[in-house]
């Protein structure tokens, strides 16, 4: 029998996530998706061919113990929403989702529990993804690294090897990091930038040495 799972985010990631679900189905056949839960008024009743349930109120107030995906790319809304979650009455469950054309290597790779890799994701060996880490499309981890939770790498980003990525850090499109190196908490990487020094926490890091232009929250 399916699980059912629902999508939170209506979005473009969302419908990507659909779709990936949909992909994973068709190899393995292992979900029915029920809906997308999105707190924007303004979607149709109907995305993609799945209904829009509600809002993430409307899924915390439900009784049934849903698998969840979130479909959602920003780091800071992947947080808030999972703490929303948790005043449900009831303990969601959250599948990795991994597509069915990434590469994961066998020897020491640790994946948690929300994560979603993407299509023609590849992670090599001796790697550690923490919960709620999205790698979109054609992103590569190289050895050794790990990537903490919340954390969003977007399409065609390129981790090397040894790199710490700290929690509810954004890597922009075709982002690449050298290794060796640490990206600080909450920091944002510009799309293709790239980065040969580590980068404090908390800044916005842009252009080819990439550099911190600006800190955030301050």
């Amino acid at each position: 029998m399916n699980e059912e799972i629902v999508i939170i985010g209506a979005g473009g990631f969302g419908r990507e996530v659909k779709t990936l679900i949909d992909q994973i189905n068709n190899k393995e056949g292992i979900f029915k998706i029920i809906g997308f839960y999105d707190d924007n008024p303004n979607l149709p009743s109907i995305v993609n061919g799945i209904p829009v349930l509600g809002t993430i109120s409307d899924l915390i107030n439900k009784s049934e113990p849903y698998n969840i995906a979130l479909g959602i790319g920003s780091p800071d809304v992947k947080v808030e929403i999972i703490l929303r979650l948790k005043h449900s009455k009831i303990q969601f469950k959250y599948p990795i989702l991994i597509h069915p054309s990434s590469i994961v290597g066998t020897d020491d790779i640790q994946i948690g529990k929300g994560s979603i890799i993407c299509a023609g994701s590849i992670l090599t060996c001796n790697i550690k993804v923490e919960e709620f880490v999205t790698l979109n499309l054609l992103c590569t981890v190289g050895h050794d690294s790990i990537i903490r939770k919340f954390s969003s790498l977007m399409p065609n980003v390129n981790v090397s090897g040894d790199v710490i990525i700290e929690d509810e850090v954004y890597l922009g499109t075709g982002a690449k990091i050298i290794n060796n190196l640490i990206i600080g908490r909450k920091t944002i990487v510009g799309s293709g930038a790239v980065v040969s020094k580590s980068l404090p926490e908390n800044c916005t890091a842009v252009g080819i040495p990439a550099k911190p232009i600006k800190f955030n929250n301050l």
